[in-house]
């Protein structure tokens, strides 16, 4: 016999299976691959380095390694090295111009993405 506090907390006390509502969602869902490419992205962006470098591109927008560095607090090798994996996954784009390599965020997608991301940082903070 099962009581009260047999109940998971994070699941159906009863469970009953909507199959109108399964379909929907099954036919909206990405693919195994774009869910992938998804998965990766935010792998890249759940590094704390590496945020503090895009950070740093959302602020200032198109930046030179040694300027990412020292609003960061990195080395310029351990930057390039980061923008090397940011660029890889097009989070990222890069400029030269003569021996200079001027680095921003790829584009409005990921901008919007990180706003976003700063923006739910800030209510979280607002309701503790």
């Amino acid at each position: 016999m099962s009581s009260a506090s047999d109940v998971v907390p994070d699941a159906c006390a009863v469970r009953v299976v909507d199959p109108e509502k399964v379909a929907m969602v099954t036919a909206a869902m990405p693919d195994g691959e774009a869910v992938g490419e998804m998965a990766r992205i935010f792998g890249l962006l759940s590094d704390p380095g590496r945020l503090r470098i895009i950070m740093a591109l959302l602020e200032g927008g198109e930046m030179c390694v040694c300027d990412i560095a020292a609003a960061c607090g990195h080395t310029e090798s351990a930057v390039s090295h980061a923008l090397r994996l940011l660029r890889a996954d097009r989070v990222v784009r890069v400029r030269r111009s003569g021996r200079m390599a001027y680095y921003r965020l790829d584009d409005s997608h990921v901008r919007m993405l990180l706003e976003l991301a700063v923006a739910h940082v800030g209510h979280l903070e607002e309701g503790r």
